[in-house]
């Protein structure tokens, strides 16, 4: 199950690790467009989904009663909702059902899959009937069959911006501030294993050392990971589930065992680190950061479309302006989970003008332009983007705009390719959430980005030993594209 902190902005992405500061919260709704809940098809649920109201309350249980809740709110407003075969959904559920309890150790002679016809209502019914019958036999696991139970119906839709989460799951004794997990990043992230694993590429190795337990255990950025627990991160060149250990999120806390190679000095040693709390450094809560570089190119980097984020950038530049003259801007979005299409929006608007900077469209084709706020002062500068693949959702909404409109050259890899659509957040009955896409989104050229993502330019890869030596390709490729 993923856990958020909610508050208030994000889908994804998750495609993106969030972080203190109230980064979560700022994030939690990014993508959330304002549509209204549509009628409940099929099931004839009693209690209809709806976005959620004022400060969060207690979770209470999950029940059958209340994944039909959410079966419901899936049909009547996820964007193919209407017309997908809710069958795989409900076949998805049984099967995760029955994989707990045999993980259990256990067996239920009765739990086998009632025959579905394809009629939503009468499935639902039989449905139930034989998840109350199995659940019956083994009810000290109730709770836990219902969650992988709920889980497994929404992961069905196989859509990276539709999930169900917690609203308030965070540690004991944490401060704003403090980071959860093993304390360091690799260039592989969760995202792209969950929502896009053939976007990754060999070898796995770690970037960051940002506190915890890989800093006490003496890791630092180049080491490569060659196994996960045992297990290979990569097989035929896709990312593995085992990644997934490297990012784990409270209150998991089973130790991770890593095995390391450290190419300057041909060290290879296993080490094992347990998930906790740590104390992020100060620079890497900000969710925009900027400085001159060579006297003449304004550098922002921006880890989020929250809130009022591109007021900060557009700032942030206009500082760096005073009093010289600037040759270009160098936007780095690397690892930029995503947010708000509308910041999205406002910061390509400072660069263009009078141009769709992407397409949100219905099931049937129906698609509604976003345009750019030409309200927006024009900054009459030459941009260059950083991209990776951590760059999602809104992130590529930005990127995919500032390739095909020829706002300036993308440069690093690849981004996610997690961005199917903006999704509306909606409360369910034990103050769990459901986020659904009601649209799904296409670039301005109408291309689809999900699961594809969007390709640079110019492919600067990030390799260990510039990891190791503190070398950013990257950015030396972009400030010479913009000096040219």
């Amino acid at each position: 199950m993923v856990l958020l902190l909610v508050d208030p902005e994000t889908p994804v992405m998750t495609f993106a690790r969030i972080a203190a500061l109230g980064l979560a919260l700022l994030l939690a709704a990014a993508c959330t467009a304002p549509t209204p809940p549509r009628s409940q098809a099929g099931t004839g649920g009693s209690t209809a989904c709806a976005p959620p109201q004022g400060p969060p309350e207690a979770e209470t249980a999950t029940t059958i009663d209340v994944i039909e809740q959410a079966y419901a709110c899936i049909l009547g407003n996820y964007y193919s909702g209407a017309t997908l075969d809710a069958r795989s959904l409900l076949i998805a559920g049984f099967i995760a059902l029955t994989q707990e309890i045999n993980r259990d150790g256990r067996e239920v002679p009765e739990a086998t899959m009632p025959a579905l016809t394809g009629d939503r209502k009468a499935d639902w019914t039989a449905y139930e009937a034989a998840y109350r019958k199995i659940t019956d036999q083994v009810p000290d696991l109730r709770d836990k069959l219902a969650g992988v139970t709920l889980q497994a119906i929404v992961a069905g839709l196989g859509d990276n911006h539709a999930r169900w989460t917690h609203q308030n799951k965070r540690p004991p004794d944490s401060y704003d501030g403090d980071g959860y997990g093993l304390g360091l990043a690799a260039n592989v992230t969760d995202t792209q294993v969950n929502a896009n694993p053939g976007s990754a590429v060999v070898p796995l190795f770690v970037t960051t050392v940002q506190g915890g337990a890989a800093q006490t255990a003496g890791l630092r950025p180049g080491d490569i990971i060659e196994s996960i627990n045992g297990s290979a991160p990569f097989i035929d060149g896709k990312a593995t589930p085992a990644i997934a250990a490297l990012y784990p999120e409270y209150p998991q806390a089973r130790p991770v065992q890593l095995r390391l190679l450290r190419h300057s000095t041909g060290r290879r040693w296993t080490v094992t680190l347990k998930p906790g709390l740590y104390q992020r450094d100060l620079p890497d809560l900000q969710l925009v950061r900027s400085k001159l570089l060579e006297d003449d190119i304004a550098y922002v980097r921006m880890t989020g479309f929250a809130p009022d984020s591109a007021n900060r950038v557009l700032r942030a530049i206009t500082r760096m302006r005073k009093g010289r003259t600037l040759s270009g801007v160098v936007l780095d979005l690397r690892g930029n989970g995503g947010g708000s299409p509308v910041e999205a929006t406002r910061l390509l608007s400072a660069f263009v003008h009078g141009k769709v900077t992407a397409y949100q469209c219905t099931a049937d084709g129906r698609c509604a332009p976003a345009r750019t706020d030409d309200t927006v002062e024009l900054l009459n500068l030459p941009l260059a983007v950083l991209t990776d693949r951590s760059c999602a959702s809104a992130c590529e909404h930005f990127s995919s705009a500032v390739k095909d409109l020829r706002i300036g050259p993308l440069v690093g890899t690849r981004t996610a390719g997690v961005i199917s659509g903006p999704a509306q957040t909606y409360l369910l009955a034990n103050n769990t959430l459901l986020s659904l896409p009601a649209r799904h989104h296409l670039g301005p050229n109408r291309e689809v980005i999900d699961r594809i993502g969007v390709p640079p330019d110019h492919y600067v890869p990030l390799t260990p030993q510039d990891a190791a030596a503190g070398r950013d390709p990257a950015l030396a490729k972009a400030l010479t594209l913009l000096h040219t």
